[in-house]
């Protein structure tokens, strides 16, 4: 069958969960055996995220491939299992970039170059994914971030007004709006899913599903008046009510028949539900899982998602194990020697986060200290891992100047150093050793026991690299550089085998992460914390 297109849009106000439903209708269409792939639209300018603050935009979701997108993609992954790419993640910026470089290439053979038709048919190539080689898909699901009637979002829409005219019955459109719940009043109010329907018809675009983002339950009778109003059949309007958990909404829309409804829409017959039988085992296990593990996420950035990947990564680990793990945030530049022990009182485990820059860099390597020398369970993660790395030498090997010469190119020891390939570098974004790397495991060591191979490959996102002329006294003083990428040497992977689980990588396994299939570094490190908490609830 021809390619199948869905574009997903958003109305009245953003963090709706566009991200949610992409992944969830993603997940449906699969469990029905369609080839899928889900990608985001974002309307800023800059090419891509890495170079923007976590608070404002949250994580920066790497690819296997190496590019820096938006979180929404790890949604995507985790939902899905699908690997996405640098063709998944299309800002404004990168669109832009495109035409004003063919432009100077005097590709356009003098033309005016405009938003229409230059921009919005670059828009509408990328949309219907038309340089990606090899691919045999289904269905292609397209969000575009923001809200309709933003002035960045103007191309996007032009762009989907066209390809619902191109491509017939091949596309359909599901708006997400939402309908506030009035507490004085007393009633759900429809008149701003009114209002951003009426705004998308301005546009030239007739949603055909509308997934209604609120609080309380929806009754028929309201879903009636919005279905009406909005010309849209009763069956296409869709609630997505606050659930316990994200991992609910799949089933929720499939309960509705959000995914039943596309298909008639586009003309496919709708078949037999799918069962999502480990899907439901998953739900299962989340549901029945009431003991509490407490784990701190020592990190310089207080918003859920700078940290969305890893925070997931620990819940889904979690639930396998059939317990809730329960995350802390302590603000690392709060962290100090004398108050350390009441900041990471009764935690089970201690997760040292990523980042880049100064600030919170000593009470990360006090809380990695505290995590050694009390014998807690303590995963560092990339800038995390540098950290453990900083206070062993400083604390083991009495190396007392011991540092990064990214925090001080001064320093005497510089056990953590600016890797070779990044040296000449001058250009911010796009430029650091970014994608998945092999890394070979040492027989024996902790890290390969969870993984179950010795052979494995990870993404990076990072300049700074541990220096090998200190492994040896490292080796020698109890901390193992067990896992090391076999074509630069760089060690990857470094624990300390005497401790509980004291294990830092320089990769970011928490992008690997999957509902069907956690990371095994993750799982075991939550299996770990939970040894920890019987001892602390035997004390």
């Amino acid at each position: 069958m021809n390619t199948k297109y869905i574009f997903i849009t958003g109305g009245v106000v953003s963090s709706l969960g566009k991200g949610i439903i992409s992944a969830s209708l993603g997940k449906l269409l699969q469990a029905r055996g369609f080839k899928v792939t889900i990608q985001k639209f974002d309307p800023y300018i800059n090419i891509d995220p890495g170079t923007l603050n976590p608070y404002e935009h949250g994580e920066c979701y790497v690819t296997a491939d190496g590019m820096e997108t938006d979180l929404d993609l790890g949604h995507y992954e985790r939902f899905t299992g699908i690997h996405t790419t640098r063709e998944n993640s299309i800002t404004t910026g990168r669109i832009y970039k495109t035409v004003i470089d063919r432009e100077r290439h005097g590709d356009y053979l003098g033309k005016t170059i405009q938003v229409v038709p230059h921009i919005t048919d670059e828009i509408k190539r990328r949309m219907l994914r038309s340089d990606v080689k090899g691919e045999d898909l289904d269905f292609v699901i397209t969000e575009v971030g923001g809200t309709i009637g933003d002035i960045e979002s103007a191309p996007f829409m032009e762009a989907i007004r066209q390809l619902r005219w191109q491509l017939g019955r091949d596309a359909v459109c599901v708006h997400l709006t939402y309908v506030p719940y009035l507490k004085a009043a007393g009633e759900l109010k429809t008149k701003p899913t009114q209002h951003s329907v009426k705004e998308l018809q301005g546009m030239g675009i007739q949603p055909d599903i509308l997934v209604l983002r609120t609080e309380k339950h929806l009754d028929d009778a309201l879903r009636m008046k919005v279905a009406s109003f909005c010309n849209v059949d009763l069956e296409c309007v869709v609630q997505s009510e606050d659930l316990p958990s994200i991992y609910e909404v799949p089933v929720n829309m499939q309960r509705q028949g959000l995914d039943a409804a596309i298909l008639r829409k586009i003309g496919i017959p709708v078949g037999e539900t799918p069962a999502m039988k480990s899907w439901h085992d998953f739900l299962d296990k989340q549901r029945s899982a009431k003991r509490e593990v407490h784990v701190a996420l020592v990190g310089k950035y207080d918003l859920q998602d700078a940290y969305k990947s890893i925070r997931e990564s620990l819940n889904l680990a979690g639930i396998y194990d059939e317990v809730k793990v329960k995350i802390h945030f302590v603000g690392s530049q709060g962290i100090t020697r004398e108050n350390v022990s009441e900041q990471l009182a009764g935690m089970a485990g201690i997760v040292i986060c990523p980042g880049f820059g100064q600030r919170g860099i000593p009470g990360k390597i006090i809380a990695a200290e505290y995590a050694r020398t009390h014998d807690i369970p303590c995963f560092g993660i990339c800038l995390g891992m540098q950290m453990m790395v900083i206070e062993f030498a400083r604390d083991v090997l009495n190396l007392e100047d011991a540092d990064s010469s990214e925090m001080n190119p001064e320093t005497p020891h510089n056990v953590i150093d600016l890797m070779e390939e990044q040296k000449n570098i001058t250009q911010m974004g796009g430029t650091m050793r970014l994608g998945e790397y092999p890394c070979e495991l040492r027989a024996g060591s902790r890290a390969l026991e969870a993984y179950g191979t010795s052979s494995v490959r990870e993404r990076h996102r990072h300049r700074y690299e541990f220096n090998n002329h200190y492994r040896e006294a490292y080796e020698k003083a109890g901390m193992k550089c067990v896992g090391v990428n076999p074509e630069a040497d760089l060690v990857e992977v470094v624990e300390i085998p005497t401790l509980r689980w004291y294990i830092g990588t320089q990769f970011h396994p928490e992008y690997s992460s999957t509902v069907l299939h956690p990371h095994p570094l993750f799982v075991s490190f939550v299996k770990a914390c939970i040894l920890q908490a019987s001892d602390l609830a035997r004390q």
